[in-house]
């Protein structure tokens, strides 16, 4: 058997071992492909392992010999299941991997809206601590979070870990979700509708699915129905968010501040309008990338590959 990562180094820059693979065949990984090169580097596979690298219509009909495709990732948007499905193609995809670390950097941007860690250390930094007469000194409003209200869009895996650690920092929860599963083992915990959930929450944290109804769902409309004091946290998809109304609003102060690991276009484009927005921070969609997660991403995907061919295939998509 053939099998080709096409593009492996996100998941595995090194830190990690494709080792384990070789026990099916023959492996052939590169670290990433241009949209040129997918055919080439394909054609002879009988399984191919993609995280962000397409496969649509016009590409796998050029690939008759592949019979299997391991998405390296939970969204398999990238791949065009009803071609797949015309060729007879398994295709399954690696959920649940990243729960723990996604809820993680949901609360490490958020603590640092509230603190401004760095920005502190770099006035300590500066001297400006050693300035001071006196023995604490701060030049940015502090925010403690017991109390505050968080509002959680979309209510899987993550965000009812949000929840939980939410729960843990003493807050109130709102959630609004298409399906309202059984919450009653929580406190302080209730499921509003949107318009609710935007009006009272502290802050507005995204964990749901980018899908044509979710697609650019925080727009100037929704944005400005959240509270002035309000941050917005994005873990989700760049998509849902519309970034020039982002911009706008949190330039003439009527959301306090966002804190993002995801943008519209990645890697971004140096216009992106959130550059330079006043109190908006962002990261470069690393919430999935810590070596705990990524390393049971490599364990889900070959558990995936070994029930393939074991005839019993799990995490289907198609």
């Amino acid at each position: 058997m053939k099998l080709t990562i096409l593009d492996g180094y996100a998941l595995n820059p090194g830190d990690l071992s494709w080792e384990y693979l070789n026990r099916y065949g023959e492996v052939m990984v590169y670290d990433r492909t241009p949209s040129t090169e997918i055919v080439e580097r394909a054609k002879e596979a009988d399984v191919v392992l993609t995280n962000k690298v397409p496969l649509d219509t016009d590409t796998l009909k050029q690939l008759p010999k592949l019979k299997y495709i391991g998405v390296l990732a939970t969204g398999y948007n990238i791949i065009d299941i009803n071609q797949a499905n015309r060729q007879g193609i398994v295709v399954t995809n690696v959920p649940g991997y990243s729960t723990r670390s996604v809820a993680q950097l949901t609360f490490a941007l958020l603590l640092e809206l509230c603190h401004h860690v760095q920005y502190h250390s770099d006035r300590v930094m500066e001297g400006k601590w050693a300035q001071s007469p006196d023995f604490s000194f701060w030049d940015y409003p502090l925010i403690e979070l017991s109390e505050k209200t968080i509002g959680i869009v979309g209510f899987g895996d993550i965000g009812g870990q949000v929840a939980d650690i939410a729960t843990a920092f003493g807050m109130q929860v709102m959630a609004y979700s298409r399906t309202e599963t059984d919450q009653s083992h929580r406190s302080n915990f209730r499921w509003v509708g949107l318009d609710e959930l935007l009006a009272h929450s502290d802050v507005v944290s995204l964990h749901c699915p980018l899908t044509p109804q979710t697609n650019g769902m925080m727009n100037k409309d929704t944005l400005a129905k959240m509270k002035p004091s309000a941050f917005l946290i994005n873990t989700s998809r760049g998509p849902l968010v519309v970034e020039k109304d982002l911009k706008e609003l949190l330039n003439r102060g009527k959301i306090a501040g966002a804190g993002l690991d995801v943008l519209s276009v990645e890697p971004p484009d140096p216009d992106n309008p959130l550059f330079g927005a006043k109190n908006c921070l962002i990261t470069p969609h690393i919430a999935w990338a810590t070596q705990e997660a990524r390393s049971r991403l490599m364990e889900i995907a070959d558990a995936n590959l070994s029930a393939y061919l074991a005839g019993k295939p799990v995490n289907v998509v198609n």
